[in-house]
């Protein structure tokens, strides 16, 4: 417990001093501008780091329920604490370049534990897209890179350590997001090896069957918290927007607190509706 603390204390950086304004959009294609514009209240703290609190189902071999709750910070990992099903608990967490996961059933079993550079890098991107939940993170002046290859879709460009991200997210009128993907590095198909470490009771992945696959999925609500309105439910998963998505989708979540870092914070609960 001690040492998820400290990972997520090593996250939690105070906002700078500026605030949101319509300096920050310059030069942003309009639909970028109007979705930024929709997210962010004008004054809101660009922040960069929150802390979230999520309940949903994630599918391991079948549907159980998770409550969790998690430190982000897109540009630079993330701790993510569940429970599922009441019966198993544990975290994922990407760090200074390196990502791990350790779930446990009844506090004493392992039943998924696993890091390595895949583990890592699959880990960075999933870092990276949870961004849309903290969109001041994601503002130029922190080095993402936004384009419109059309007005009802914008893209979002930048790399978390050395995993690139392309963020493509779909948009309705206002500029709220209806749907996202982006490649994500991982083995949806199971095609890889895993290896035991004897030493330790942890799997390393190898990478036989690691490529770059999409991952995504669609929005199915929205909340507003401290200045921020953000896609606060969804479906996510491997392969979204065709037919394999129906056996890609494992994970189904809701936003019930986002509360921002640092002195400029300001935290809240709300319920958006789609």
């Amino acid at each position: 417990m001690r040492a998820t603390v400290d990972l997520e204390g090593r996250l939690l950086r105070p906002a700078p001093p500026e605030r949101f304004g319509p300096a920050e959009l310059d030069g942003l294609p309009e639909p970028v501008r109007r979705h930024l514009a929709q997210a962010i209240a004008p004054g809101t703290p660009l922040h960069t780091a929150a802390r979230l609190r999520m309940r949903g189902a994630i599918k391991v071999g079948r549907w159980l329920p998770f409550r969790v709750r998690q430190v982000l910070s897109p540009r630079e990992g993330f701790v993510w604490s569940a429970r599922a099903a009441g019966l198993i608990a544990g975290s994922d967490r990407y760090l200074e370049g390196a990502g791990a996961m350790q779930w446990k059933l009844a506090g004493l079993v392992t039943v998924a534990a696993g890091d390595g550079p895949d583990v890592s890098r699959s880990a960075a991107g999933r870092a990276g897209a949870e961004g849309v939940w903290l969109p001041t993170a994601l503002l130029p002046r922190f080095g993402v890179r936004w384009s419109a290859p059309a007005g009802d879709h914008v893209t979002a460009a930048f790399e978390v350590g050395e995993t690139p991200v392309e963020l493509h997210l779909r948009l309705d009128r206002a500029g709220r997001v209806t749907w996202l993907a982006f490649d994500r590095w991982g083995d949806p198909d199971g095609a890889g090896t895993s290896t035991w470490r004897p030493a330790s009771p942890r799997w390393t992945s190898s990478s036989h069957g690691f490529g770059w696959h999409r991952f995504g999925g669609e929005i199915t609500g929205y909340a507003s918290f401290g200045g921020l309105t953000i896609p606060s439910a969804g479906r996510l998963g491997w392969h979204p927007g065709g037919d394999r998505f129906t056996d890609g989708e494992f994970f189904r979540y809701r936003i019930t607190e986002l509360q921002p870092a640092g002195p400029a914070g300001a935290g809240g609960t709300g319920a958006g509706s789609r």
